[in-house]
């Protein structure tokens, strides 16, 4: 039996991306078992899996946020003795994992990470707009590379296993007629439609009464600017702060569609086997960072001769005005929703 480490730090949406192909993999290699190191408040992303899949936990933002912290940490990581070791992540953190792990003779495997592609493709000048291998492959990649069987045979977290909803009900209630999820916020400000566009949004979704619009985003002013639209306009909730990431998942997999931004959102959905259309500004599916099955035709961009500027959206707009967002109108955006679910 190969004992094999896969490490996945970060992002929400990358760790998510992950969740297929360990799963595939698992199965594809059922004599061999696989632990999976991520963020100790994204452990419980990994449900219904495999036998053979384990998952520990680091807190990057606590005690391994330093440098001693991390070596204390992966100290003891080295003593489970693991065979492989799996980086899916490629940044500064863990690569010293992985440093720890080839000095004491195991084979360590990497994610390319395709950053010259990725550079080519955010150019200003010359850019080289063309689709790149998606990153969920490139994962796969990465586990064919260390000799391990791999077939993708992931469909949803709840393949085997029914998702409780005993947990959401007393919030969202028992589902009649539509259900719509809103994601409006993302991480980065060139991947957020502008807000007052997304609650005419909101407001014209809520004119159905067939429809109920689940709003789903972090605290603090996310939080408040839900609360105002649930406040304000009829079958609209705000799920904020209200479930656990389990029962917030089992929320989405009711969803007959979520609408979100190039965010973990819509690889949460992804995850379920929920329909997405997604609204993309600076960044673009091209990247690889499109939901799992999702259909492409589900995308919502504007084709500008500046996108992407950005792989994360992170970067201050070129033209100044957000253009790739500002020219979609709510008119466009309400008309692919309905015709989703028609």
């Amino acid at each position: 039996m190969t004992k094999v480490l896969v490490i996945r730090l970060s992002a929400i949406g990358d760790v998510a991306m992950t969740v297929p192909v360990i799963y595939s993999a698992a199965k594809a290699n059922p004599e061999d078992s696989f632990t999976v190191l991520t963020q100790a408040f994204l452990m419980p992303l990994f449900m219904n899996r495999p036998s053979n899949v384990e998952v520990i936990g680091i807190n990057t933002k606590g005690a391994e946020k330093g440098l001693v912290g991390l070596l204390k940490f992966t100290s003891a990581l080295v003593k489970y003795d693991f065979d492989i070791i799996l980086d899916l992540h490629n940044v500064l953190r863990s690569i010293i994992i992985c440093t720890f792990f080839r000095l004491n003779g195991r084979r360590v495997f990497v994610l390319d990470k395709a950053r010259k592609e990725r550079k080519q493709l955010t150019a200003i000048k010359n850019k080289k707009l063309h689709p790149l291998r998606p990153v969920i492959a490139r994962y796969a990649d990465v586990f064919r590379a260390a000799g391990l069987n791999y077939t993708e045979s992931f469909t949803s977290l709840y393949e085997k296993t029914p998702a409780d909803l005993s947990g959401m009900e007393s919030i969202a209630g028992i589902k009649k007629g539509k259900w719509i999820g809103v994601a409006p916020f993302a991480k980065h400000r060139g991947k957020i439609y502008p807000v007052d566009d997304m609650e005419q949004v909101v407001a014209r979704l809520s004119e159905c009464e067939d429809y109920t619009v689940f709003l789903f985003g972090g605290r603090g002013y996310e939080e408040a600017v839900l609360e105002q639209w649930e406040f304000q306009y009829p079958r609209v909730k705000s799920v904020v702060g209200k479930y656990a990431l389990d029962n917030e998942l089992a929320l989405i997999s009711q969803l007959d569609v979520l609408l979100c931004m190039d965010s973990a959102n819509m690889h949460f959905a992804s995850l379920v086997g929920t329909r997405v259309i997604s609204i993309w500004g600076a960044t673009h599916p091209y990247a690889g960072f499109y939901g799992y099955h999702q259909d492409s035709g589900d995308v919502i961009q504007e084709n500008l001769p500046c996108r992407p500027c950005s792989v994360f959206g992170q970067k201050p707009c070129l033209r100044g005005d957000w253009a790739c967002m500002t020219q979609i109108t709510p008119e466009r955006i309400v008309e692919k929703v309905k015709a989703s679910i028609k």
